[in-house]
């Protein structure tokens, strides 16, 4: 049977597992695995994962699935995504709305796909043979993006947020809506953040993720270095709001990692945040 996670989470991160592993005083609820920098290895790395997994709930993110992308799907990544969730009893697994290969080759970037129909359709297709194999739920995350791909909305077929219902509607794969990425398009695209959460299907929202940005030459880049800035947890708490539950949360801080206990500050603030947002108990109104 499958684990539910509730409450806030926090991504295992090398920098700081022992740490982690080894704290009694204060932690994250569950934890976030980005399958590709702990399930290939064994020796220390597995180890640290089993520790992980014997005290945390896990859910695996993978980051190189290319749900939307031209290549054959990676049946070593699937197959090995699938091992850890049957081991750590995981509830699904998720990966971006986007594609990382072309021709095998990893581009080490999160490229965003065309606006249309045919995007769609094809997101669909891949997202069903993903399931079929894997034998878990399968999860997407909305991306950022720094430009619009060739022929998205050219024929004026969809914003991002259209995409997003369309491909929710014909995968039937649930949603993890990043909140942090929707604050960086609309600003680096001029769009209104809240109005964006408004189209949201929140009901299909199984996690949200909060994170740190830099702002770089009038752009916004998505890197997760922290802390959070106000504005993000103002719109994650509308976000809450509009939910009326507490969807389960992950605390993203994956460069410039600080020391643990600067890390669990923002799993704290997250928990505060909910609280403001739902009131005393909020921990109690969610899980995915």
């Amino acid at each position: 049977m499958a684990r539910s996670i509730s409450g806030i989470g926090l991504g295992l991160r090398k920098p700081f597992a022992r740490d982690l592993l080894a704290t009694t005083r204060r932690g994250p609820d569950w934890l976030e695995v980005t399958p590709e920098n702990w399930v290939f290895f064994g020796g220390k790395l597995r180890r640290t994962l089993d520790a992980a997994r014997e005290r945390f709930a896990l859910v695996p993110h993978s980051v190189s699935l290319s749900i939307g992308g031209p290549d054959a799907l990676d049946d070593a990544l699937i197959g090995a995504v699938a091992k850890l969730c049957e081991v750590a009893q995981a509830p699904f697994w998720s990966d971006h709305l986007c594609y990382s290969t072309v021709n095998g080759a990893p581009l080490h970037d999160l490229l965003p796909l065309p606006f249309t129909l045919e995007a769609v359709e094809h997101v669909a297709a891949r997202a069903a043979e993903v399931r079929r194999r894997a034998g878990v739920p399968l999860v997407l995350e909305n991306a950022t993006f720094y430009a619009h791909m060739p022929g998205a909305g050219a024929r004026g077929d969809m914003d991002e947020g259209e995409f997003l219902l369309r491909v929710v509607q014909a995968s039937e794969c649930d949603l993890l809506l990043d909140v942090n990425n929707v604050w960086v398009n609309a600003q680096n695209h001029g769009f209104d953040a809240r109005a964006f959460i408004d189209r949201m299907p929140l009901d299909r929202v199984r996690q949200l993720h909060v994170a740190g940005h830099t702002p770089k030459d009038g752009v916004i880049i998505d890197t997760h270095i922290g802390p959070i800035i106000d504005p993000v947890w103002d719109l994650y708490r509308y976000t809450l709001q509009r939910a009326g539950r507490l969807i389960p949360t992950l605390v993203e801080w994956d460069q410039e990692i600080p020391a643990l206990d600067v890390v669990l500050d923002e799993v704290d603030r997250a928990r505060a945040e909910a609280e403001k947002a739902l009131g005393p108990g909020a921990d109690q109104k969610g899980a995915g």
